[in-house]
């Protein structure tokens, strides 16, 4: 159960958010500019009030205290056991893939953490790549290697914002069964931001839809995005025609 009371600034844009997620997977749905980012960010830690624009609220994660503004508790990220995939990959350029995905592991032992890197590795699909460096990767095969370096060091949440925009539609929608199978086998909450109304849809996920910075509705894919959906069969319809 992840609950969450926020409140944020970011020059003009206001972001206010308030709700509690019970299901496995949660979409944060909305345009480019609806906060979605700031959410996933202010969820991870990455934003507090004494290091940026100002932040008041509260952060509750399976009855753990994360973030409490008026108690002046704040969980610093490496503590949250969150892993955050961007839609930037961020691969430290040194290493190879299979290093990116282990670097959370070092205080494993080689045997455990081996064995981890191909466990995640070959979940994304990414077992051919381990080999190479980040440069050596297309956009899609990083960002495959982020998501396996956020799930080796096993999230109580994992946060992804546009994690599959370098894959084409077929292989993200497998690459979301796999991982959702995955989270729910290993009773891992996460949370998807995403402007594509498929990626919602797809996974029959609880959806919050956000406008401007604002929870407009939240509940289930297809109740929320029903008017979207309709809208973007009605243009298809059009086109062909």
């Amino acid at each position: 159960m992840l609950e969450l009371a926020l409140e944020a600034r970011r020059g003009s844009f206001r972001l206010q958010v308030e709700c509690k997620l019970a299901a496995p997977l949660t979409v944060v749905f909305g345009p480019s500019g609806a906060g979605k980012t700031t959410l996933l960010r202010l969820l991870a830690g990455l934003d507090q009030a004494r290091h940026s624009s100002p932040v008041a609220g509260l952060v509750v994660l399976d009855g753990l205290v994360l973030t409490d503004t008026a108690k002046n508790v704040w969980r610093a990220p490496g503590h949250r056991r969150i892993g955050f995939v961007t839609q930037e990959p961020s691969l430290f350029p040194h290493l190879t893939a299979a290093e990116n995905v282990g670097y959370g592991l070092r205080d494993a032992d080689r045997e455990s953490r081996t064995a981890r890197v191909s466990e995640m590795l070959e979940l994304v699909d990414g077992t051919g790549h381990s080999a190479l460096p980040p440069r050596n990767l297309s956009g899609g095969q990083a960002q495959r290697i982020a998501l396996a370096r956020a799930l080796a060091t096993n999230p109580r949440l994992l946060l992804l914002d546009e994690p599959f925009s370098a894959l084409d539609g077929i292989a993200s929608d497998a690459l979301l069964a796999r991982l959702q199978a995955w989270l729910q086998a290993r009773n891992v909450q996460a949370v998807l931001a995403t402007h594509d109304v498929s990626d919602a849809l797809a996974t029959a996920a609880e959806v919050l839809l956000l406008r401007e910075g604002r929870l407009v509705t939240q509940g289930p894919a297809a109740q929320v995005l029903g008017a979207e959906r309709d809208r973007l069969l009605g243009r298809l319809q059009y086109r062909q025609t």
